[in-house]
């Protein structure tokens, strides 16, 4: 007959090496506890399955001579045994035995029967001897009917819990085995269990934790050295195990440290400073990010502390409930036992007395489950004193804090707290290198280091550029914070920095004396006093692109030297309120203002650089601008740009301006500019650009801005060019291009000081002899339109270097090109095929590289 094996039940109890280190003392015991009771169970089957018989006898009538049994009714007692019965069946068994009353039993033989189906050779044997025997008694009753009554008393007169004991140890034993680990079983638990457990391991093997601590040991006193190292005989530098191999939990690791050992003592040489290599870095960074996503997953919810409570509060539930109902079956169990089966039909008595084998190694049995279950129950009983003694879903970090540099590692709450409870109780070591990784200083620590391990002084001379200004400059994007070699590039012009959320600015930056442009786009840089000092005094320029208002870093509205200041980013809440600058009292030397957002307002305090700021440029995102009183007070500003604002007319608030000499409202939705009037209150306006709008005709009263020397007025939505356009005697550049102009008027010919004209795109298809009376022309845009030739008189051009004719309806060029004598192949811009039908001596001068200096553009 077989049985479950200890192994296969054990195997319940099992659990992933890796989880021992949640498992405290208390746990580790009542394992131990619950494969001790299995043990008893797996005996006790085993013994009642093998070994266990009843052996009965009748009682005979006609004797009186019988001694009463004591009564064992008030007792009980508890063993464990494994039968077999008369038919093989395994059953557990408990035995009672029950006072009986005096018995008379009639003078006849009883023949001593022994009635065991194991042994019916043996009891043939012993009834023929118990017939020769004259001193017997007899019973007239065969084999087969000890054999039957046996297994009628077995199940009647034996208590049930002597026959069932195994089974119930068994399945107790499993229920509490169950109960102990259901935490690591169950997905929900299970899943955050597993992944604390690898995260931790790896906080414990990894070398940036032992570098932090270390060097944190180097900043402490000799005293708190000797406090952090402990016994440890080695410098917290030094690793007793390979590069390859991960270090045990006692011996702090540094991968790449040089160190030698000679056969009789150890020569240790220390580095002064120890340099993580580029892999142990990353995956240092790596767990930063793992054990703040883990940490933002765990600390939400109490579930894992839930469940290690409900199942402390079920064992010890289920202790109370074993040891209340089986106290009452240890007197139960006892040797002998009457049975009264009711089968005198069968066999001719009514009563028998029985003994059981089984019953003074069954209550050993029970004695033994009772102490091991009370013990169990202490432990239970002290696991929920530990539970609620103090507050487990919260977890102080404050003794790391003391012992190291790192006094920003965070409390923790619920699960994430709970889970390093348990783990104290392994080992406290554990808790400290895991508050490493919670710390914000030493996470910079980190990323400063292999910054400046990756970005060298040669790597980043190389991603130094010569800008559109011929200026040399560094571009720095996403990096984690800013490389320290940046500060030894001393002949740098420009540093941008973007997307670099940490970047500090050190005193080393005043080395950077060329440094005069500075960007930082998302990058709230902070600096240090000397660096500021230093940028206060250097700085000319700087571009600030942000998100949020207070990404600004304060330290900008503070330089007071700055001259030109751009600022590119949110300004307007969603309630249409302003989202006010600091103030910019400070920025005493501003010339140049540059403010591209989604304003509905001219900020206030732009007034404060009022006296000083001869430039304002608003570049909005098509949020309409619509208050502009603050333009009033600019009094000084010499350039003025309200680009993409939804503007409808010229704002009257720029007509104060007295100083205003180019105005440029590009991309507004200006349909009529009847107030272009008041421009000749503006004597020194001389540049209009009114592009990019929906203007339909131009007022004649544009004649009144009389010193107006370029008007763009280009992507709009005009038909014809006023005379009046052509009264403005010192118009040196008129760009109508992109518009519907069906001819040129014969009054250009009275701008002789044009030296730029554009329209391009329009519907022009003859070009005015006057046209070419504009001797100072340089250059002339006439593509996409539908002008048919071009006239010889182009040669009076002398100055022309760029000439655009492409999209029109030519079928050849004039000869006369080649007399435009600064004209080249570079500046024509027609169809290949024209230019090729060109005479070869024409060609050949368009062809010459000139050497003459001239201005080519606006």
């Amino acid at each position: 007959v077989g049985m479950f094996t200890l192994a296969e039940v054990a195997s319940l109890n099992d659990i992933q090496p890796t989880y021992r280190i949640l498992k405290p003392w208390w746990d580790v015991f009542m394992d131990y506890l619950a494969v001790v009771m299995l043990m008893v169970a797996i005996f006790a089957g085993t013994m009642q399955l093998t070994k266990d018989q009843v052996v009965c006898l009748p009682v005979l009538q006609s004797t009186v001579n019988t001694k009463p049994q004591p009564s064992t009714s008030g007792k009980a007692d508890f063993t464990t045994v494994e039968t077999t019965t008369g038919q093989g069946e395994v059953t557990s068994m408990g035995t009672v035995s029950f006072g009986s009353a005096p018995t008379v039993t009639p003078d006849v033989l009883l023949s001593r029967a022994t009635s065991s189906q194991y042994q019916p050779t043996e009891s043939g044997q012993e009834l023929k001897k118990e017939q020769k025997d004259s001193s017997g008694r007899k019973t007239n009753l065969d084999f087969q009917q000890y054999v039957f009554i046996n297994q009628m008393c077995y199940h009647l007169a034996l208590p049930w819990y002597s026959k069932y004991f195994p089974y119930l140890v068994l399945i107790h034993t499993i229920i509490l085995i169950v109960s102990s680990n259901f935490w690591f079983k169950y997905p929900k638990t299970c899943s955050k269990i597993e992944h604390f457990v690898s995260i931790l391991g790896k906080c414990f093997e990894s070398p940036w934790t032992t570098k932090a601590l270390s060097e944190t040991a180097c900043e402490d006193s000799e005293e708190n050295k000797q406090r952090l190292t402990g016994a440890q005989s080695l410098p917290k530098y030094v690793s007793t195990s390979s590069d390859e191999g991960s270090p045990s939990a006692s011996t702090p690791m540094i991968t790449k440290s040089g160190f030698k050992f000679s056969a009789d003592k150890p020569m240790i040489e220390v580095p002064s400073v120890t340099i993580l290599d580029k892999k142990d870095g990353e995956q240092a960074k790596a767990l930063f990010e793992k054990v703040r996503k883990f940490r933002a997953h765990v600390e939400d919810s109490d579930l894992i502390y839930k469940l290690y409570v409900g199942q402390t509060v079920i064992k010890t539930v289920k202790f109370i409930f074993i040891l209340c109902y089986t106290a009452n079956f240890v007197n139960t169990i006892s040797f002998e036992h009457i049975c009264n089966p009711k089968v005198e039909h069968l066999i001719g008595y009514t009563q028998f007395e029985c003994t059981h084998n089984m019953a003074y190694m069954l209550k050993k049995l029970l004695i033994s489950y009772i102490s091991l279950i009370c013990v169990y129950g202490f432990i239970c009983l002290y696991t929920l004193f530990w539970l609620f003694r103090i507050p487990l879903k919260e977890y102080s970090f404050e003794k790391v804090r003391e012992e190291s540099s790192f006094s920003d590692i965070p409390d923790v709450k619920n699960d994430f707290a709970f889970l390093l409870h348990m783990v104290d109780q392994y080992d406290q070591l554990y808790s400290k290198r895991f508050g490493v990784f919670l710390s914000e200083v030493s996470e910079n620590k980190l990323r400063e280091i292999s910054l400046n391990h990756e970005w060298t002084f040669e790597k980043l001379r190389q991603h130094v550029s010569r800008n559109a200004q011929d200026k040399q400059e560094l571009h720095l994007f996403m990096l984690s914070g800013v490389p320290d070699a940046v500060f030894d590039l001393t002949d740098l012009d420009v540093l941008k920095l973007e997307l670099i959320p940490e970047a500090k600015i050190p005193a080393k930056i005043s080395q950077m004396t060329n440094l005069q442009e500075l960007h930082l786009c998302h990058c709230p840089a902070k600096v240090e006093q000397t660096a500021f000092s230093f940028l206060r005094d250097h700085l000319r320029c700087l571009h600030v692109k942000f998100t949020d208002v207070a990404e600004i870093p304060a330290w900008v509205y503070l330089l007071k030297n700055l001259r030109e200041l751009y600022l590119i980013g949110n300004l307007n809440s969603e309630n249409n309120k302003m989202i006010g600058l600091e103030s910019l009292r400070e920025l005493r030397h501003l010339k140049i203002l540059h403010v591209k957002s989604n304003l509905t307002k001219i900020p206030p305090n732009i007034t404060d650089v009022a006296p000083h700021l001869t430039k304002l440029v608003i570049h909005n995102d098509g949020t309409k601008l619509v208050v502009l009183n603050s333009l009033k007070k600019m009094t000084n500003v010499a350039e003025l740009e309200l680009q993409n604002c939804e503007l409808e007319r010229i704002p009257h608030a720029i007509f104060s301006l007295s100083n205003l000499q180019e105005l440029d409202l590009k991309s507004n939705s200006i349909r009529t500019i009847e107030e272009i009037i008041s421009f000749q209150h503006l004597k020194r306006l001389t540049c209009l650009k009114l592009w990019h709008n929906k203007i339909v005709n131009i007022p004649s009263s544009i004649t009144h801005i009389k010193n107006l020397e370029s008007l763009y007025l280009s992507n709009n939505k005009l038909e014809s060019l006023p005379a009046a356009v052509f009264s403005l005697q010192k118009l040196r550049c008129l760009d109508v291009s992109y518009n519907s102009i069906a001819l040129i008027p014969v009054e250009i010919g009275l701008l002789q000081n044009l030296q730029h004209f554009h329209i391009t795109g329009n519907k022009v298809d003859v070009l005015p002899k006057q046209l070419f009376k504009c001797v100072k022309l340089r250059t002339l845009s006439l593509g996409q339109n539908c002008i048919t030739s071009i006239p010889d008189k182009i040669s009076q051009l002398l100055q022309l270097t760029h000439l655009e004719l492409k999209g029109n309806c030519l079928d050849r060029l004039p000869a006369t090109l080649g007399q435009c004598q600064l004209l080249r192949k570079s500046g024509l811009v027609v169809e290949d095929h024209l230019f090729d039908a060109l005479p070869s001596e024409v060609k050949e001068v368009l062809n010459q590289d000139t050497s003459i200096p001239f201005a080519n553009g606006i």
